[in-house]
Formats: structure tokens, sequence, C-alpha cells
């Protein structure tokens, strides 16, 4: 299995973030979570990838950009059930 490489840009309170670590979880997907909530250099890097600054981004492979939870563009990039 080509194992692709995840990260989420999120907050502690937000509970899209929650969601879609939850399905990584669920899935057995390895992530790595950057709390731009405090990480002030990974806040700018979100910022500067998605022009915004509403999370959950999700990053996949360096190239797909996910902005908010979509669980069926996830689920489809990560070859997940939806």
């Amino acid at each position: 299995m080509n194992e692709k490489k995840v990260e989420i840009y999120s907050t502690p309170s937000c509970q899209f973030c929650h969601m879609a670590k939850e399905m990584f979880k669920a899935s057995n997907i390895p992530f790595t979570d950057y709390n731009v909530a405090t990480d002030t250099t990974k806040r700018q890097e979100m910022v500067e990838k998605s022009g915004q600054m509403g999370v959950p981004v999700i990053v996949i492979d360096d190239k797909d950009l996910i902005i908010g939870f979509n669980k069926k563009a996830l689920s489809e990039l990560l070859g997940t059930p939806a």
C-alpha cells in the first residue's frame, strides 16, 4: 500500500478538525497535526497555502489541499470508505 503524507492544520476547539483526525485514526492513516492556535510559524504557512485563516486545512502528499472537513473528498484522495 502506498502510504500518503497527510498534514492537518487545526486548533484544539475546532470540531471539524476533531472529525477529520478521528477519520484518519479510524482508517489507520498516519498524519501530522499542526496546532495553529499556538504555532505561529505553522499558522503563517497555512495562510500561505490556503489563503485563509479557517481550519482545518488538510494537505495530502504536498499537492492536494482541502479546506474544511469534506469526508467525501478525503475518502477519494485517501482511498478510504466514505
